[in-house]
């Protein structure tokens, strides 16, 4: 007679491997299993067995290995299995595409986030495209967890992945209200089981939640920011650009942009996290030549960020005695530089990767020195690039292209495997049924 360890033991084969119906011999039995995708088994003694049950619960015990990038303090981490980004259209959804072996992408999903998307205005009061949210991370996730913003209807939708298909979504609870107007970057924090989201609108601020199993949970009230904006707001200057947990978990940092024309610099918030909650009240310091701080990454091994500034380029934070006190460290300007605005780090080449929205090149920094390394321009017909993120040896950069020009929607693909300097674009793959509103960028 067969026992439950044996057959638990092959539903555990059946979860480590991808290909279905799979025929296991039942230990020393002489019996056989076939078990479909679906739960369905078959012995060869003719008996039939429901294990979907079974295996659903596995599925809930075991998260999707969707370790946080490098970028964000962790070792190096293999290859993604999926990569994701909002469609921020009226009726907001999630897109995921389905990466392979080789890094290279192909059709997947699109999940709604039961929110609405939004696009800001710029100076002339004309929608703001293709940067339309003037943000880094409007989703993210972390573990088997994902957290996607909708500007339009001022919601964070929270999102379980599936441990078998990464581009399979499910949403946990319903949407919750960010207490404030236009929210467009979050923070996740595995450590802490908490989210934290930037809104930028007329009530700008931050806004944090606990992450429970039925839903996100507010904690504390708005964390406001005196940015004196509006709905939908005007930008990119003078807009939150992204917020995010230091590497430990120790304070939530939020970078702001300024506005030179006005002679404000921006800043770096940065609220403290004690007893497993962030504080209520934090700090703002704007760091020496800097004025219009935009996408960050933390520097795995170190208490420095690398952010990048549209006004000249990137630089290195160096906060050895406290956030409240960062300073420069190291500056590049990038020449013929237009907007300079999100960025992500490698652990293969141990350098950051910056990209600019109005040219199709993509910089890799050196974060200790400035120095540029190399400027890859692919001419593959993308007109520029907005938020990246890296995981392994690829690093993946959403092109918004134009609808007016009828320019679509593209993922750039960079292998990085060579290590610092040898970044070459792999696939430029062209993304169906979306428009130039596309926002974010995250890995599973």
């Amino acid at each position: 007679m067969y026992s439950l360890t044996t057959l638990l033991t092959t539903l555990s084969l059946l979860s480590a491997t991808l290909a279905a119906p799979l025929t296991i011999p039942l230990g020393s039995t002489g019996l056989t299993i076939t078990i479909s995708s679906d739960g369905g088994a078959q012995m060869n003694n003719g008996q039939k067995v429901d294990l979907s049950p079974v295996m659903a619960m596995m599925s809930q015990a075991s998260p999707a290995e969707c370790a946080t990038p490098p970028a964000q303090g962790n070792a190096k981490a293999g290859n993604a299995k999926a990569v994701y980004f909002l469609t921020n259209a009226a009726n907001n959804a999630v897109v995921a595409l389905k990466v392979g072996a080789d890094g290279k992408l192909s059709a997947g999903s699109m999940t709604s986030t039961q929110g609405k998307g939004g696009v800001g205005v710029d100076a002339a009061g004309k929608p703001a495209l293709p940067d339309g949210t003037f943000s880094q991370s409007i989703i993210r996730v972390e573990g088997s967890t994902m957290i996607a913003l909708n500007p339009g209807s001022n919601t964070a939708s929270l999102f379980s992945i599936s441990s078998r298909d990464a581009t399979k979504l499910t949403m946990i609870g319903s949407p919750v209200d960010t207490m404030g107007d236009f929210p467009v970057s979050v923070a996740v924090s595995s450590k802490l089981s908490m989210a934290c989201v930037a809104n930028t609108g007329a009530r700008a601020g931050i806004a944090c939640y606990k992450i429970t199993p039925t839903g996100l949970l507010p904690s504390g009230s708005l964390r406001p920011f005196a940015l004196n904006q509006t709905n939908p707001p005007s930008g990119p200057l003078n807009t939150v650009s992204q917020t995010f947990f230091n590497g430990d978990s120790t304070a939530l940092l939020t970078t702001v942009k300024g506005d030179p024309t006005k002679k404000n610099t921006g800043f770096l918030s940065s609220f403290p996290v004690t007893a497993g909650m962030v504080s209520m009240t934090g700090t703002q310091t704007s760091p020496n030549g800097t004025a219009v701080l935009f996408g960050s990454t933390v520097l795995p091994g170190t208490s420095d960020i690398f952010v990048t500034d549209a006004s000249f380029g990137t630089a290195t934070l160096s906060s050895s005695t406290g956030f409240a006190a960062a300073a420069v460290s190291a500056s590049t300007k990038l020449d013929g530089q237009k907007a300079t605005c999100w960025a992500t780090f490698s652990a293969v080449t141990s350098t950051a990767f910056v990209t600019d929205v109005a040219r199709n090149v993509l910089s890799e920094i050196d974060t200790k020195t400035g120095e540029v390394v190399k400027s890859l321009d692919a001419k593959n017909g993308n007109i520029g690039l907005i938020d990246l993120a890296s995981k392994g040896n690829f690093v993946y950069a959403l092109a918004p292209g134009n609808a007016t020009a009828g320019v679509p929607v593209h993922v750039a693909v960079y292998d990085v495997s060579g290590g610092r300097g040898s970044v070459k674009e792999v696939q430029n793959f062209e993304v169906m049924g979306v428009s130039d509103s596309v926002q974010g960028m995250t890995l599973c």
